[in-house]
């Protein structure tokens, strides 16, 4: 249990790390096939085309600080919750900070984690 919640942490650092890095792969391999992103204004957005924001630069992220990091298991579901001060420029916008709080599914699959949705905000 204890070895499942760390390697949960250490996803949401390493979504994080791919993020800044525009990382397309490496964030495949972190969500699962069905995952899908629910941004601030209540748009839906699958992997793929999320992905594509990052790579044609609608989203640009520069740096992450992680403040908390809270894990729940139940099984082979999880959530987590994880809250980082983020450097980013979206949609056109100027470079800025936020105080992002990102709300996560996750499923075991096959013995690994996958994410399987975030829901983005502030806090």
């Amino acid at each position: 249990m204890t070895a499942d919640i760390e390697r949960i942490r250490e996803m949401y650092r390493e979504y994080w790390r791919c993020m800044i890095a525009k990382d397309a792969d490496g964030l495949r391999r972190l969500m699962a096939e069905d995952y899908y992103l629910l941004h601030m204004t209540g748009l839906r957005q699958s992997a793929e085309a999320f992905l594509r924001g990052l790579l044609d630069g609608t989203f640009n992220y520069y740096a992450a600080e992680h403040e908390s990091i809270e894990v729940s298991l139940n099984g082979d579901q999880a959530t987590m919750i994880g809250r980082s001060r983020v450097l980013a420029a979206v949609y056109g916008g100027r470079k800025r900070g936020w105080r992002l709080q990102g709300d996560f599914t996750l499923r075991k699959e096959d013995g690994r984690w996958k994410f399987t949705s975030s829901r983005a905000s502030t806090y």
